[in-house]
């Protein structure tokens, strides 16, 4: 199997997902706009810093899941995705994709944001298998609980690995845009950096990786 491994915030999306369903609660009208905006900001400086406590953070998210059934909440995501997500779809993202599709390439997502968020938009990239963060369900309801590994950092590694048990991987691709990511891009044979942060551009120039432009 060849494989192609991409991260999604910044990397497809010119966005963060993550942070970005925060703020769309917050102008929805539907969480506490000072609490919420408070905790989302302080939550992604921490993700930029390398500092994140993943689990902490998306219990926070998942607070809202648990509050409300999954047909509003799968209406509500595809409301977030029209004004939000589709307008920040990088093209040259898709074109990639394309790429490893036409070259018999198994396809991944891979991300630290819930599955909750980012199995629908991985979708519309037309990428079925997604290794993300675990939003625990119970009986068909949120419970508010990460199950599993947090995908994050070198959490992304333990869930891969995981993913390729019984697999045989003959050449590996790995996109991503962040410092948080490195581990998963050293991992694969060949590292592909997409508008990179400060520092995975210092890593990625010191490495000999490639950089790529994929802004909109």
């Amino acid at each position: 199997m060849k494989l192609a491994l991409f991260d999604l915030d910044h990397t497809l999306l010119n966005t963060d997902s993550d942070y970005s369903w925060g703020e769309f609660l917050v102008t929805e009208g539907l969480v506490d706009p000072i609490r919420h905006r408070q905790m989302n900001d302080k939550f992604y400086e921490d993700y930029k810093a390398g500092q994140l406590d993943p689990i902490a953070y998306n219990e926070f998210v998942f607070e809202f899941l648990t509050q409300h059934d999954n047909d509003y909440l799968k209406e509500l995501h595809e409301l977030f995705m029209k004004k939000v997500i589709r307008p920040q779809m990088r093209p040259a993202g898709f074109a990639a994709i394309q790429k490893h599709k036409d070259a018999g390439h198994e396809l991944v997502g891979i991300t630290a944001t819930s599955d909750f968020i980012t199995a629908p938009i991985f979708n519309e990239f037309g990428i079925t298998e997604i290794i993300a963060t675990n939003a625990e369900v119970i009986e068909g309801k949120y419970t508010g609980k990460v199950i599993n590994t947090a995908c994050y950092q070198k959490g992304k590694l333990i869930r891969l690995e995981q993913w390729l048990e019984g697999r045989n991987v003959e050449e590996s691709w790995a996109y991503s845009d962040s410092i948080n990511d490195r581990f998963l891009l050293e991992h694969a044979d060949h590292a592909i950096v997409v508008n990179p942060d400060d520092r995975l551009a210092i890593l990625a120039k010191e490495q000999n990786w490639e950089i790529q432009d994929w802004s909109i």
